[in-house]
């Protein structure tokens, strides 16, 4: 555990439709994840996307620990924050386009609402396990060459929703 306690956990799960792709995961602790986010308390949400990244740490105020992203809401002035559960980013690996969870948030005082992939991504093909660095998910689909299979390969179709999970 972080140290913070959760008032809400969120999955961020995805879908997205496989060609040839065995998985696609997020790579590293610098990996951004970009979300607009509500505050719980007045209920106002922003329209621009902020991001959280495992890798950075901010403290939050009143000595309650840290976490990986810290937001004043422009309204009502509450501090907000956001972390990446250590070890929960998940590959997504499910070929049926059903949702799936990737990775996991404890937020306090604030609930994403929507989430940008972007890039930063890191896809597996299927059979030949060749590996495609800085997959970039912006327009929900991507596509390359595995010359190893001599075949297209491709991630399409994504989309997102969240969970919310108890603890």
């Amino acid at each position: 555990s972080s140290g913070i306690n959760a008032e809400y956990g969120s999955c961020r799960q995805l879908s997205a439709t496989l060609e040839n792709i065995a998985s696609f995961t997020a790579e590293g602790e610098d990996f951004r994840w970009y979300i607009k986010a509500k505050c719980s308390s007045c209920g106002e949400e922003p329209q621009h996307f902020i991001y959280v990244a495992a890798d950075e740490s901010t403290e939050v105020k009143g000595g309650r620990g840290t976490a990986n992203l810290v937001v004043k809401c422009k309204m009502c002035s509450r501090e907000n924050s956001i972390s990446v559960v250590g070890g929960s980013v998940k590959a997504y690996t499910c070929e049926t386009g059903q949702f799936q969870s990737v990775v996991r948030f404890e937020c306090r005082g604030m609930e994403p609402t929507d989430f940008s992939p972007r890039a930063g991504w890191t896809a597996t093909a299927a059979d030949s396990g060749a590996l495609f660095a800085d997959v970039d998910l912006q327009e929900k689909e991507w596509c390359d060459y595995d010359e190893k299979e001599d075949r297209e390969v491709g991630i399409y179709e994504v989309k997102s929703s969240f969970k919310s999970v108890k603890g």
